[in-house]
């Protein structure tokens, strides 16, 4: 036996039986050597220090391994997140909107502006170059309304019988039925001057008492040819409902000849607004007998009592009279006519009434009216003003003496619960960007921030018609005292040569409806399209005097549904937007979130604002940065001055500064509203072909509102021209020209800019 070896180590072990080798790892496969032989397992010949691998290399290794690996991975979700966001970008960028009402709005948009004008020079002949008188943005849309009006008045259908709709119908078809008035000629008007006493020029006369013929005249028909006297509420509180007198409306030829002395003389008793408010004369409240003293001429109770019936009226009633000067004046001058020229007196008053009434007598009449209209537009300079369709004249009528009945009518085809709700939403996000905005105006202090900010929280909003046009009801609510309107009879034509058929002159098939039988037709019977008129002239009197004597719990809109004019009420303190107004071109839920932010956003804040109208008045914020406010309201009037009239000429906006804050105002706060609106939401759209952003489009919606042929202004409009209203917000608003691209010292990006909200 031989001796056992000595026990060996294991690393010697596993190297003499060619096992684990830590340098097989840096060799290549198959342990061949350089020179292309097998290498033998272990180089005997190595240093003792290279026989052992050294512990800390394949760490060393491991961690570079790591780090590229790690490198990598960064690297590729680095790139993949990349390529995610330029995914979601893409598929949520503002895309195109291809709906219907994108396309009209499209068509508009194209229709209005100019777009060879650069931008930057000239944003309104932009927007609005090819703008003409009857493409005045509201003007269109309230016209838009009326046609809608007119749709539903022709639309076959049935009611109730007596019910507010089927009285409407019938009145809207009597004033269409333009063969029936023509018939009847001059003799409506006939019967209602002999009830007046008669007029010299018609043949019989008969001198009545002045304020016997005053009397019938307002009571009886709506006519005040000496001043006018309505039931609204005070200007100041309480807000309770007063009759007010005012200045009477003239528009005949204010000349000296002796046809138009009276008109003449009572003119020159007028005194301006302007006037009468730097004299602190805007109204006065006095009682009835104190204006029986100061105007004698007129029996003031007798003749308000009438009008006003049946409201209780007292000697001891107090009114509230407008130009007290005036009043005192005119009766001075009715006095001395009474006494010289009492036929001539009575005369100016029926000659008032007739031209009051011809837009319900025949052609001649109307024809009539419409030269003098045309001569007083020459005689005051005045463009002349379109001739207006028949449809349209019978629409606003009936939309006045039937509003009740139309307001529902019209909200169920034009203001849907979807869109009401999309413009409250709307109004919700102008709202919190007012709040918002008001923590940073510089010149307020923290008192009146809060106290503006409560008031911005307190707010009512009313929104789209009445609260009682939204109850089916009332739209069936009856006109007791309306009566009858001219009515049809269905003949065969064998009737139609009968005496009853001369007599009444009537031949024609009721309007925008055919008759299924060839062999029956219509004639005219009832009365006569003006005493229906006077009929209903007396029967909206009397509902408005009943509605003030009765508690009412909502706010009594000023506005028609239809209407496009929004308004701030001082004493319900509610801001009113009506359904009218909350249409195609201003709004719509399926137009790109840019148009509706900028044109029915900014009428939103722009109205918003008209409560803080008090703060900017001299004394209005007396705990105000009064410096800081004065400079601010000056840049703004300076900014406006500076800016030229598309006739070279320049404004004075001393007049108008308070609607210009509320302009620029407006339009700043509709751009954060819609800002923030980017930012939280996604989906957002533009219109197809016009090449602009959404935040070009906001911009460019903006001006759209406020298109209008420059000229066509009224003297006594409390705005600015068109093209400030358009110029003067924007080029206050940086971003605009960042968005435009706009060089410094371009019109629409000045050296300077004015912050006043």
């Amino acid at each position: 036996m031989h001796p056992l070896p000595e026990p060996a180590s294991l690393p010697s072990l596993l190297l003499s039986s060619g096992g684990w080798r830590p340098e097989w790892g840096r060799t290549r496969a198959g342990g061949m050597s350089r020179a292309g032989g097998m290498r033998p397992p272990w180089n005997q010949e190595r240093a003792p220090e290279e026989r052992l691998p050294s512990a800390t290399e394949p760490g060393r290794q491991w961690s570079m391994v790591r780090r590229m690996l790690t490198a990598g991975l960064l690297f590729s979700l680095l790139l993949g997140f990349s390529l995610l966001l330029v995914y979601i970008f893409r598929s949520c960028g503002p895309g195109p909107c291809m709906t219907p009402v994108c396309w009209d709005l499209l068509a508009r948009y194209l229709a209005s502006g100019n777009t060879s004008v650069a931008p930057c020079t000239d944003f309104f002949n932009f927007a609005c170059g090819q703008a003409k008188g009857t493409d005045y943005s509201f003007q269109a849309l309230a016209e838009e309304n009326k046609k809608r009006l007119r749709r539903i008045l022709e639309a076959p259908g049935s009611w109730h019988l007596g019910s507010g709709e089927e009285k409407a119908f019938q009145f809207y078809s009597s004033c269409m039925d333009t063969d029936a008035i023509e018939a009847a000629g001059a003799a409506p008007l006939r019967q209602v001057i002999e009830e007046l006493g008669g007029w010299r020029i018609s043949g019989n006369w008969t001198s009545l008492d002045f304020n016997r013929t005053l009397r019938l005249l307002m009571s009886q028909y709506g006519y005040f040819p000496f001043f006018r006297a309505y039931l609204r509420p005070r200007p100041t509180p309480p807000y309770t409902p007063v009759i007010q007198i005012d200045q009477p409306e003239f528009d005949v030829p204010l000349k000296q000849e002796k046809e138009q002395k009276i008109y003449a003389q009572l003119f020159q008793f007028l005194r301006p607004l302007e006037q009468r408010r730097a004299q602190g004369k805007l109204f006065q409240m006095v009682t009835i007998d104190q204006l029986q003293e100061m105007a004698p001429a007129i029996d003031w109770l007798s003749c308000l009592q009438a009008t006003f019936t049946p409201m209780p009226l007292s000697p001891s009633q107090l009114l509230l009279v407008h130009d007290l000067e005036y009043l005192k004046n005119m009766s001075q001058l009715v006095e001395e006519q009474l006494s010289i020229h009492r036929d001539f007196l009575q005369s100016h008053m029926i000659l008032g009434l007739v031209r009051t009434l011809s837009p319900a007598l025949d052609s001649k009449f109307q024809e009539a009216r419409r030269s003098l209209i045309q001569k007083l537009g020459e005689l005051t300079e005045r463009p002349p003003m379109p001739a207006r369709p028949r449809w349209m004249k019978c629409v606003e009528e009936t939309g006045t003496f039937f509003e009740p009945t139309l307001a529902t009518l019209f909200v169920r085809e034009a203001f849907s619960p979807s869109t009401q709700s999309a413009a409250m939403e709307l109004f919700t996000a102008i709202k919190n960007a007012l709040v918002s905005r008001l923590r940073r105006i510089p010149w307020m202090d923290e008192k009146t921030r809060k106290e503006a900010q409560n008031r911005v929280t307190q707010l009512q909003v009313k929104m789209g018609a009445p609260e009682w046009a939204l109850k089916p009801s009332l739209a069936r609510q009856e006109y007791n005292d309306v009566g009858p309107c001219p009515c049809q009879l269905l003949i065969s034509p064998q009737l139609l040569l009968s005496p009853l058929t001369r007599l009444s002159g009537r031949q024609s098939v009721h309007p925008g409806r055919s008759l299924t039988n060839p062999f029956l037709a219509l004639i005219q019977l009832g009365p006569s399209y003006l005493q229906s008129f006077l009929s209903c002239v007396r029967s909206l009197r009397a509902r408005i005097v009943q509605s003030f004597l009765q508690s009412f719990p909502y706010h009594r809109w000023q506005v028609s549904p239809w209407g496009v004019n929004a308004y701030y009420s001082i004493p319900d303190h509610v801001v009113v937007f009506p359904a009218g107004l909350l249409q195609p071109p201003f709004f719509h839920p399926g137009y790109p979130r840019a148009v509706n932010f900028g044109a029915a956003g900014s009428i939103m804040a722009h109205e918003l604002l008209h409560i803080f109208y008090q703060l900017l008045l001299p004394g209005g914020c007396p705990a105000c940065d009064t410096r800081a406010l004065q400079g601010a309201l000056l840049c703004l009037k300076h900014h406006y001055e500076t800016i030229p009239l598309p006739n070279g000429t320049f404004f004075n906006g001393s007049r108008t500064f308070l609607e210009n804050a509320a302009d620029i105002g407006g339009l700043a706060i509709a751009l954060q509203a819609y800002s923030k609106r980017l930012l939280w939401h996604r989906g957002e759209t533009i219109l197809p072909n016009l090449d602009l952003s959404p935040q070009q489009l906001f911009f460019r919606s903006y001006a759209q509102v406020m298109c209008r042929e420059p000229g066509t202004q009224e003297p006594q409009d409390p705005h600015s021209p068109p093209t400030l209203r358009v110029h003067g917000p924007l080029s206050n608003t940086p971003a605009f020209a960042r968005y435009f691209h706009c060089p410094h010292g371009a019109l629409m990006n000045p050296s300077s800019r004015c912050q006043l909200w």
